[in-house]
């Protein structure tokens, strides 16, 4: 990755910040394949302790179950790398933390783990917010493992962004 898409990545964050300030809100994320990056690209904005509460990074299935709540019976039938998956990281980041919105994300990097239904590049989202807002995602990015994960990032604050902007109702 070059510096210039790191650039990218943090002006991305900040913009994030800014709106999720203008709201009063806060975001906790919870992250797999991504392992912090998204908290990274957030801290990296000067001042985002005042929008950043926290960041979980739940990289093993024991990490989702002890620091998110994520229920093994949720991993067991749909997989860690399952929207179901991604829903249940977002809902246990927002309800460990002081957070309005939280972002999940949860994917096969490669360049291996790939299965026929889950082919590396395939990456599951969720976004959990104010008055029980939840959606969720499916994404396949094509490249290497950190191609894939710049594409994450990128797509998981994207996907913020339009959320915290759209009013509820």
């Amino acid at each position: 990755m070059s510096a210039s898409d790191q650039f990218s990545l943090e002006a991305l964050a900040a913009e994030v910040g800014e709106q999720l300030l203008a709201n009063g809100e806060r975001l906790a994320t919870a992250e797999s394949c991504t392992g912090g990056w998204v908290g990274q690209c957030a801290t990296a904005i000067a001042g985002s302790s005042r929008w950043f509460e926290r960041g979980f990074v739940t990289y093993s299935n024991d990490a989702k179950i002890e620091m998110l709540g994520v229920g093994a019976e949720i991993l067991a039938a749909h997989g860690a790398v399952s929207e179901a998956g991604a829903a249940a990281m977002a809902l246990g980041a927002l309800c460990r933390s002081r957070a309005d919105w939280a972002l999940a994300v949860t994917g096969v990097a490669g360049p291996a783990g790939g299965s026929p239904g889950r082919p590396v590049g395939t990456v599951c989202f969720a976004w959990a917010g104010p008055q029980g807002r939840l959606e969720t995602e499916t994404r396949c990015f094509a490249g290497d493992r950190s191609a894939v994960r710049a594409q994450s990032v990128a797509h998981a604050l994207q996907g913020l962004l339009q959320r915290i902007r759209r009013p509820l109702g």
